[in-house]
């Protein structure tokens, strides 16, 4: 069982390439939650990322003649860069396949060290089954980016190192899941050494497939992967790595994208480098632990497992940050449209700090204004000024957890229809980012709907979003829905959403 990885981590050979990388305290983060928490900075590998510790130990397993066929790999990126540097080193021909939707600093990274890259797919599940077909084809051995017992025991050198460097148990540990290759690794020497340390796994939401499996008691594929925490995009667990978590892993935490972005914020607070989103989403989990469970005084660690974010991203990080540390919310509110009233409302949110504030005339009767505001975290903050709003006879809702208001609405308030739009459904559709995808979705519609409102943004993430108005007759619904479905884009029917009646629906009456 796990205890037979103790040996293989022991042994594993991965310094040839990686340093010991140092558990930093995160000073300004322990005062914070009144715990000492501690970082893993994986992010200071030469790769900037974990993946070239198991992508080298498996390497160096391989025999001579194993070598002489090259190798094949798949990955959304930073096991690419791990794999390709090992090829690099010991002089062995390397092919990545990696998803299209891969952000482009770590497909030049992969080429920059002497690796053929092909891009394929949008998804990892795409990519490897492409890279097993290359296997099949070229007879080259093929290094699975985690589900792999050789790629395990590298990854739990990690472990290895924090029970050397922090000397006595951690409280808690806790430790990003994608295929589960690093989590599987860690759990199983540290759970070894230091039985009483809680073992926490964190995963986005959106790409929760150890989560899925926990609860099944079994492997299960996730219908749909978000893509933000590309380096976690996985939609299945691995068969070894669920074999190793179910025995050393006390929990998994799932956690937002607002939360990582919050997240990654704060590792530049304390450490001035920007972790991507997967190398946040260990400590966004355990600040929802230290939220869910009020724990004080603990040793807690998180592993920030990579730095590998296109630059252009940082744009939509920013804007989610505030609202993922819960110290921004996002609130439509209606005010009588007469002079003074603007200054009233105004003078109800006191000295507060207005982060945003978007209003444009619609009728002589009301107006909507949609207002973003700083607010002390915990709730209680929010709560007392929607109360004091409402008792000063201000029609107000918190539209902050809600994706239409911050992903579209924000942007297009005052868009209210000049006249009557006939059977309008609005549709928010995802998509992977890649040249052509947005003209692909506009081809795939066809002409049989007419499009009423349309809202897209490039926010330097691996997919696009967009806000979709057309009109559609009743009895065409579900023929509209069904060719949004081929497109095998996701999507949500947003028809009812309170921001798009409020800003941009047609006005009753």
């Amino acid at each position: 069982m796990p205890q037979s990885y103790i040996k293989r981590i022991l042994d594993a050979r991965v310094y040839d390439v990686a340093r010991e990388t140092p558990v930093d305290e995160a000073a300004l983060m322990s005062r914070r939650l009144n715990n000492r928490v501690w970082l893993k900075r994986e992010d200071l590998q030469p790769i900037f990322s974990f993946k070239l510790r198991g992508a080298y130990n498996k390497m160096s397993r391989l025999s001579e003649a194993q070598r002489a066929r090259g190798v094949v790999g798949a990955s959304a990126g930073n096991h690419a860069q791990g794999l390709a540097m090992a090829a690099q080193k010991m002089n062995v021909k390397a092919t990545i396949v990696m998803p299209c939707t891969t952000p482009q600093i770590k497909v030049d990274a992969v080429r920059s060290r002497g690796a053929r890259v092909v891009l394929y797919g949008d998804s990892f599940e795409e990519a490897a089954g492409h890279a097993r077909k290359l296997v099949e084809e070229k007879d080259m051995i093929y290094v699975h980016p985690f589900d792999d017992p050789d790629v395990i025991a590298g990854q739990g050198t990690i472990g290895m190192e924090i029970v050397r460097q922090h000397q006595q148990p951690l409280d808690a540990l806790f430790v990003p899941v994608g295929g589960g290759g690093l989590l599987a690794g860690v759990a199983a020497y540290v759970k070894y050494v230091w039985p009483q340390t809680r073992i926490v796994g964190v995963e986005p939401e959106d790409a929760a497939c150890l989560k899925l499996a926990m609860e099944r008691g079994r492997r299960a594929t996730l219908p749909e992967v978000g893509l933000f925490a590309d380096g976690c995009a996985v939609a299945q667990i691995g068969k070894e790595t669920f074999r190793v978590i179910r025995d050393t892993v006390d929990e998994v935490i799932t956690i937002t994208t607002d939360e990582m972005c919050a997240a990654i914020k704060d590792i530049f607070e304390d450490t001035r480098s920007i972790a991507e989103p997967a190398g946040a989403l260990a400590l966004a989990g355990l600040k929802s632990y230290v939220e869910r469970t009020g724990v004080s005084g603990q040793d807690l660690l998180a592993i920030v497992s990579g730095a590998n974010t296109n630059f252009d991203r940082l744009r939509y990080i920013s804007e989610r940050t505030e609202i993922g540390e819960h110290r921004e919310a996002v609130v439509s509110v209606t005010i009588p449209e007469r002079p003074g009233s603007f200054h009233a409302f105004c003078s109800a949110l006191g000295r507060r700090n207005i982060t945003e504030f978007n209003y444009r005339y619609a009728d002589a009767g009301s107006a909507q204004v949609f207002v973003g505001l700083s607010v002390v975290p915990g709730g209680e903050d929010l709560a007392a000024l929607l109360f004091d709003l409402r008792e000063r006879g201000y029609v107000t809702e918190d539209m902050t957890d809600n994706e239409v208001a911050k992903l579209h609405i924000r942007y297009m308030v005052g868009g209210h229809a000049p006249e009557a739009v006939d059977d309008e459904r609005v549709y928010r559709v995802e998509f992977p980012e890649r040249p052509g995808a947005l003209l692909r979705f506009l081809s795939g519609l066809g002409d049989r709907w007419n499009i009423s409102m349309f809202h897209y943004r490039n926010h330097g993430a691996a997919y696009g979003r967009i806000l979709l108005g057309v009109q559609v007759p009743r009895g065409e619904r579900r023929a509209f829905e069904e060719t949004l479905s081929r497109l095998n884009f996701r999507y949500w029917d947003e028809s009812d959403n309170r921001a798009y009646q409020l800003y941009l629906g047609q006005r009753s009456g």
